[in-house]
């Protein structure tokens, strides 16, 4: 089966830069909840220098997280789900992104859409990913 190599789009979804890599893409998905896109730009590269894979973060420091997310707020639920989600990732027999803690629609939707290619089965309820997912039917 080739490997699902998702398009830029005009958008830049926060996603972009980490396709090919499904962690930090659902990291991403995680952090967007209930802050901007603005905001969560402002912590990635810091977080990811530290946190570089699912097995560093499954081994964070909860008070270390924290203040790296500090300028999201919700910094205790953010660090406990990073952590615990990266702990799952890594751990648990997940079959898609809705099986892992922390992830809902819009995470699993985006799992489908940037990571597996499964695109065409799925009905975003999310405004940037709507426009992705446009962006995606107007290629074919």
């Amino acid at each position: 089966m080739k490997k699902w190599n998702p398009p830029r789009s005009p958008w830049n979804l926060v996603q972009e830069p980490y396709f090919g890599d499904e962690w930090k893409i659902l990291v991403c998905c995680l952090l967007l909840n209930l802050t901007t896109h603005k905001q969560v730009r402002k912590v990635l590269d810091e977080l990811f220098e530290k946190y570089p894979d699912s097995e560093s973060m499954s081994l964070a420091k909860e008070e270390d997280l924290k203040i790296l997310l500090h300028p999201l707020g919700l910094v205790n639920k953010r660090a406990k789900t990073l952590i615990r989600f990266s702990q799952e990732y890594l751990n648990k027999d997940w079959k898609t992104a809705k099986d892992l803690y922390g992830c809902g629609k819009y995470a699993d939707d985006a799992w489908h859409i940037f990571c597996v290619g499964d695109w065409r089965n799925i009905e975003p309820k999310d405004h940037a990913l709507n426009y992705y997912h446009s962006f995606l039917r107007g290629l074919k």
